[in-house]
């Protein structure tokens, strides 16, 4: 089984981290080297966009093969990548706005253009029914 919702204690563990990795896999399963990246949470959802749009390389690997990884303090999460919903992108952009304020706006800014938001993805927890057992009894 795999979980396609994010449990509450997850969602509020990787929206509230400043920056996480994140890989992508190839098509034999492997992963690719990690990449810095925001990461925000809004309406239950955890979203990253690539800063290069739709021309960074992670963000074309993950659009050819939906199976990644996110890293952050030592905790590794599965993840599939998906399109946001057509109506995601105002929280999104709030969610970023608020969580990253705090940087110039040389670094802000981009992740609101429209360059960026065409290359939103929304990020789907994998994880078998063991392992989401085992992080509800913890």
């Amino acid at each position: 089984m795999t979980e396609t919702t994010w449990i509450p204690a997850d969602l509020a563990r990787w929206g509230d981290t400043e920056e996480i990795r994140i890989s992508t896999r190839r098509a034999d399963g492997t992963l690719r080297g990690f990449v810095p990246i925001w990461i925000v949470a809004a309406d239950g959802s955890l979203y990253v966009r690539s800063y290069r749009g739709t021309d960074g390389a992670w963000y074309q690997h993950a659009c050819r093969n939906p199976a990644g990884r996110i890293h952050a303090d030592a905790i590794d999460q599965d993840v599939r990548f998906a399109e946001p919903d057509p109506g995601a992108r105002t929280a999104v952009d709030a969610a970023y706005r608020a969580k990253y304020a705090r940087y110039s706006d040389s670094y802000l800014r981009p992740m609101l253009t429209d360059t960026a938001v065409a290359a939103t993805l929304r990020l789907d927890p994998r994880t078998t029914t063991a392992q989401h057992h085992e992080r509800k009894q913890s």
